[in-house]
């Protein structure tokens, strides 16, 4: 796996995925890495401390703009319809693409959060569960293939587990390998 120049290459980078595949969890060790704000699709797309309800959507496209316009970030989620209004700022794209098996495993693992009821959660975890077969859909595998198969720019599909990680590891072994080159030129 090899990263192009850290310079401006990494300052927007897009995670996506079906729900529990580990986009927070990347996108959080990146953005700490890089120093870069992590902006959370679903904190735009639901009404504060209101899970299930969408916010309005013309409000929640102004806010995910407004992100976009920034110098610097690392955004993830799993909204295709979001992602696709971000990519012509994205710098690198990254797919995280687990089977559903492993994102169930994943949300179980988390519990219930945001305010969630135990109903939304059951319904989450068949949401999830339907990610490859959901057609017509901006939040599904169809949607996710074509976005990533048409982003221009530098970008990364990993399949495992093992793959988000080395991709963090390697992402910050590359980081500071940048940090060292430049401190020895000015010096």
């Amino acid at each position: 796996m090899t990263f192009p120049d850290p310079s401006a290459a990494f300052d927007r980078m897009l995670i996506m995925g079906n729900g529990g595949a580990g986009k927070s969890w990347l996108a959080c060790r990146i953005g700490e890495q890089l120093h870069h704000p992590v902006v959370h699709l679903d904190d735009m797309h639901w009404e504060p401390g209101r899970y299930g309800i969408d916010r309005d959507r013309a409000l929640r496209d102004e806010m995910v703009k407004a992100e976009a316009e920034r110098r610097a970030w690392v955004m993830e989620g799993v909204y295709g319809q979001l992602a696709n209004m971000v990519l012509n700022r994205t710098t690198i794209l990254i797919w995280i693409d687990l089977p559903e098996e492993e994102c169930i495993a994943n949300i179980k693992l988390r519990g219930i959060q945001g305010g969630e009821t135990e109903t939304q959660f059951d319904g989450l975890l068949n949401w999830v569960a339907e990610y490859r077969i959901r057609t017509n859909n901006w939040n599904s595998f169809e949607t996710h293939a074509r976005l990533f198969s048409v982003f221009p720019r530098p970008k990364f599909l990993l399949s495992s587990r093992e793959a988000v990680t080395d991709f963090a590891d390697r992402l910050s072994t590359s980081i500071d390998e940048a940090i060292d080159e430049r401190a020895q030129i000015s010096e």
